[in-house]
């Protein structure tokens, strides 16, 4: 008796005759169950895999992760003390604010009056008034002339209308004030036209430099973690090219090193979070401090819950994108010879 293999790998015995030709087994197409329950071992040996890797270079992995957070705090860093600041000033709009002088002799009846008349106009966001009264007394404190003013026979300062815009533009300002001038109960709408060209040039300027600081951060999260994913290809070189040689696709070689740039980047991002926790907490002793010689009780906020979780995501694609950029340029150097 004699065996021969057959094309499906099943023996065949010679019983002295000619050989038995057995009839393989016919194949089945795969369910979508099964398709779905391969892919996801398959995602979840190559996540447990980049994780395995992650951890037996822990010291590697913890700089990387360190100078990544470090590049993705600063923009955050920076957009942040910009909010705090423009909350210590209570609001930019306020800084452009029109002051209408009215008449002299207005009763408080027409002084209320143009108050709603200035509320209901669209481009204006709040009015304030000030009374001649209220004028007085703050005039005094501030002046230091208090004995002086007392001996006026009359308030001389007029009721003033305080009125703040909704948007801050240098043409539709100078509109909305030739607006109010020409209002029969005010003698002067005064609007200070240099301080809100100067406030829009710091804007400016600040939106532009943060916006500057992040492209140049990420591109800069890019180069380290591209190069760090490539440093991880040239050490498994060997180990890729035996398995495109056995027919192993690109996507099966792309994948562990794409959940290694998403694993760089959710740490990256968990680290740039901390630290601008514990920054924006260090800097607020100081903050405390300076503002109680003022006598205010203003403080730094923290990281919002929505900027923290926009700041994971944001780390999260930037590890991705740049896992795949590096990947995609050094797999076709891996293909078999």
């Amino acid at each position: 008796m004699s065996g021969t293999k057959t094309p499906d790998g099943r023996t065949s015995e010679r019983l002295g005759g000619p050989a038995r030709k057995i009839t393989p087994l016919p194949q089945q197409d795969p369910s979508f169950g099964r398709l779905m329950r391969s892919w996801l071992e398959n995602h979840k040996a190559s996540l447990l895999d980049s994780l395995w890797r992650l951890g037996h270079q822990p010291i590697g992995s913890f700089f990387s992760c360190l100078v990544m957070a470090v590049a993705l705090s600063l923009p955050m860093g920076l957009a942040l003390l910009l909010d705090n600041v423009e909350r210590l000033a209570g609001s930019w709009q306020k800084a452009a604010q029109i002051s209408l002088f009215l008449q002299q002799d207005i009763s408080d009846n027409a002084s209320q009056a143009v108050r709603d008349r200035a509320t209901s106009l669209p481009e204006v966001a709040k009015v304030d008034w000030i009374t001649p009264e209220q004028a007085l007394q703050e005039f005094q404190q501030l002046s230091g002339l208090s004995e002086a003013l007392k001996a006026l026979p009359e308030n001389p300062l007029p009721t003033v209308v305080l009125v703040t815009p909704k948007e801050i533009d240098k043409a539709a300002l100078e509109q909305l004030r030739t607006q109010l001038a020409n209002w029969p109960e005010v003698a002067l709408a005064q609007l200070d036209m240099l301080w809100v060209e100067r406030l829009t040039a710091i804007l400016g300027l600040g939106d532009r430099f943060v916006f500057g600081l992040a492209l140049l951060l990420i591109a800069a999260l890019l180069l380290v973690i591209g190069n760090t994913i490539r440093l991880h290809i040239e050490n498994r070189r060997a180990e890729i090219e035996v398995v495109k040689l056995v027919g192993g696709t690109d996507s099966y070689v792309r994948r562990p090193f794409l959940y290694m740039g998403t694993l760089y980047g959710l740490g990256a991002g968990l680290g740039a979070w901390l630290l601008l926790a514990y920054g924006l907490g260090w800097l607020n002793e100081a903050v405390l401090n300076l503002a109680g010689l003022y006598s205010s009780d203003f403080t730094l906020g923290g990281v919002p819950l929505a900027d923290g979780l926009s700041l994971m995501c944001g780390a999260i694609l930037l590890g991705y994108i740049g896992a795949w950029l590096a990947v995609a340029r050094h797999l076709r150097e891996l293909a078999p010879k």
